[in-house]
């Protein structure tokens, strides 16, 4: 259905209450999923182990089966503890939310950027709020995150009663740099992997150099990644660029409030000389900035 509808749906993307009002129908990702050997990432031993079920990860160190690597995949439990996460969620449900697709609502802090026609504008992008500056403060203390400057960072919410989701997909490779980092502040749930083998001219792949020094399974696999509240979340390299990934319906059992952070990828860095595009220089100064 190729129509925006109220509940801020659009194109193929559907919640619960359109597919009610509009009669339409969603594909069932979970079980599409199920037909192939499935793996739970263990965040302690940095390994996937056989099955499908979130909690396998939880039986460290008791694992049984045959694990596997999933390269490209960081996640520290309890990175924000009980009172920072409340906290938190009370901050940003004082700002206004933004219903966005697939059942979610948003609050975006960033610049404006058009993928397909590779624009960037700072827009009214003034910085970020400062009830979340400590969040940011806490990301510059990660080692994988060395060097890591926020350019956007945008709240999303899960709500079963909508049937949020998100399709699997691989985040912008115009704009957006290497480290995708999520920190989920309220909720358990889970990142669903895929391994992704369809054209280099979707998501802007071909502007990621040697794409091809990254590898694939020779087998459809799918990797499960818990995310439970108060971890945090990386991905670069294989998992950033090869593997597409999805919130399922099914992993959605209660309201699930995240914050996703970008970073620019290197050639709207500045350079060695300290000079980069006068449209990322000021995007870079109001990134620095909280109000």
């Amino acid at each position: 259905m190729e129509t925006e509808r109220p509940c801020g749906c659009k194109g193929i993307r559907t919640c619960l209450i359109c597919e009610h009002e509009f009669s339409i129908s969603k594909p069932d990702l979970a079980a599409d999923f199920k037909r192939y050997l499935s793996y739970v990432y263990c965040p302690e031993c940095n390994k996937a182990w056989p099955g499908w079920d979130i909690n396998l990860y939880k039986q460290h160190p008791n694992h049984s089966g045959i694990p596997i690597e999933f390269p490209g995949t960081v996640i520290k439990l309890n990175f924000l503890d009980e009172t920072e996460r409340n906290n938190l969620i009370k901050d940003l449900d004082s700002l206004p939310w933004d219903l966005s697709q697939s059942g979610r609502r948003k609050q975006n802090f960033g610049p404006k950027t058009n993928f397909k026609k590779k624009r960037l504008r700072p827009g009214d992008f003034r910085g970020f709020p400062e009830t979340t500056r400590f969040v940011q403060e806490k990301l510059n203390e990660v080692s994988d995150l060395k060097g890591f400057q926020t350019i956007e960072q945008c709240s999303l919410e899960y709500d079963p009663k909508r049937g949020s989701s998100i399709d699997p997909h691989i985040d912008d490779c115009w704009i957006w740099g290497e480290r995708i980092v999520t920190v989920n502040v309220l909720g358990n749930s889970v990142l669903t992997m895929t391994p992704y083998r369809k054209s280099d001219d979707r998501y802007n792949l071909k502007c990621v150099e040697k794409l091809d020094k990254y590898e694939l399974p020779e087998e459809d696999i799918v990797v499960r990644l818990p995310m439970p509240a108060g971890s945090l979340m990386i991905l670069t390299g294989a998992a950033r660029y090869k593997w597409e990934h999805a919130v399922l319906r099914e992993d959605v059992s209660s309201r699930r409030v995240c914050l996703a952070y970008r970073e620019f990828t290197s050639p709207y860095l500045p350079k060695e000389d300290g000079v980069c595009g006068a449209e990322a220089a000021e995007i870079l100064k109001r990134a620095l900035k909280f109000w």
